[in-house]
């Protein structure tokens, strides 16, 4: 397929600007594979679609405060800092992006806070905008984290038009969130609240935990027509083996496993045996699902409504079917669902 297939307008007025009221309280619609239909509920009705012993496997991952604001040495010019991912915890070493990027090259120095407490040197260029930084910071590391926390802030992704809030650090994170590394939330999880995952595991439904730290790759633009011919950045994922047996239990028993949004499904694909049963795992995964594929662990998707022409649109086509899912999103405009991470969910059965 072309990535050209994959392009819809989207009225800018659905994108969601704020969280729902309620984790469980947004909009959910459910499309069923086998009949085509499509139905409107809410988030919290998902429990009439699942029973005892169906397993929901999650991304436990947890969005660090990635995004932050420093100052050029000399000029004193206001220079964004976007953490992508450290490379080396005893150099604090991380790989970054920088805005404008034009005015930063090697050895240039950064201040950060008004009190300038924390500074970091440029050593590489990595890409055009990408850089590797060193933090110059003589404490240990968990004032390290401390210092990275008060002056980083929650990263909204850019379509989110206003300053990130204090209730941003709560919601722009699903109620799970275990293993620090992710700098997008795993969105299609922020629609489980305590209570939601309470009512679901009185119901018999299982819970299975696996780890994908989200990085701009996913989000990053498709820049190719012939779809074979993308690179997806590599993410950090693990798989262990309680996550395993939970779920190729189900497997076994013939109940249904859900995948709890594209990046725990990109997890489960890219470790599964011959007999199509999870496996424990841990590396880096650059798997580019596109149609056609063929599914070995989950039989159900939730997942939020995505940007045209991204690879997460392109995945859940993958999973429901091209015809299918793009009727799917005619009807969301239609009935002005809610776009992107802080908006409504998709379940595909």
């Amino acid at each position: 397929m072309k990535l050209s297939q994959f392009k819809f307008d989207l009225p800018l007025n659905l994108i969601a600007q704020n969280p729902a009221k309620k984790r469980e309280d947004a909009r959910l619609m459910v499309v069923h594979r086998k009949t085509g239909e499509i139905e409107n509920k809410h988030f919290r009705d998902i429990l009439d679609y699942f029973d005892d012993k169906d397993t929901f496997v999650v991304n436990n991952t947890k969005v660090f405060p990635a995004r932050m604001y420093g100052r050029k040495e000399k000029t004193g010019a206001k220079i964004e800092v976007f953490l992508l991912r450290e490379l080396n915890k005893e150099q604090r070493l991380w790989d970054v992006i920088v805005d404008p990027a034009r005015k930063i090259r090697v050895g240039n120095k950064l201040y950060f806070g008004d009190d300038e407490d924390l500074v970091a040197e440029v050593i590489d260029n990595t890409t055009s905008r990408g850089r590797t930084i060193k933090f110059l910071f003589e404490g240990d590391d968990e004032g390290f984290r401390q210092i990275l926390e008060k002056h980083g802030e929650t990263p909204l992704p850019k379509y989110i038009k206003r300053k990130p809030d204090e209730e941003d650090r709560e919601r722009y994170q699903t109620v799970y969130a275990k293993h620090e590394g992710a700098v997008a939330a795993p969105t299609a999880g922020l629609h489980f609240s305590r209570e939601l995952i309470k009512r679901c595991e009185i119901k018999g439904i299982r819970f299975s935990e696996v780890t994908l730290h989200t990085g701009l790759g996913t989000f990053r633009p498709i820049e190719v027509e012939d779809l074979s011919k993308h690179k997806m950045d590599a993410e950090y994922y693990r798989i262990e083996e309680q996550a395993c047996k939970i779920v190729n239990k189900a497997k076994e028993t013939n109940h249904r496993i859900c995948s709890i949004g594209t990046t725990t499904m990109r997890a489960l694909e890219s470790s599964f045996t011959a007999q199509r049963l999870l496996k424990p795992s841990e590396g880096w995964t650059n798997n580019f699902i596109h149609p056609p594929y063929d599914f070995s662990i989950a039989d159900s998707l939730v997942t939020n409504f995505h940007l045209p022409k991204t690879s997460l649109l392109i995945m859940a086509c993958a999973f429901a079917g091209y015809d299918l899912m793009m009727e799917a999103y005619q009807k969301a405009i239609k009935d002005k669902y809610r776009f992107f991470s802080y908006g409504d969910a998709m379940l595909i059965i």
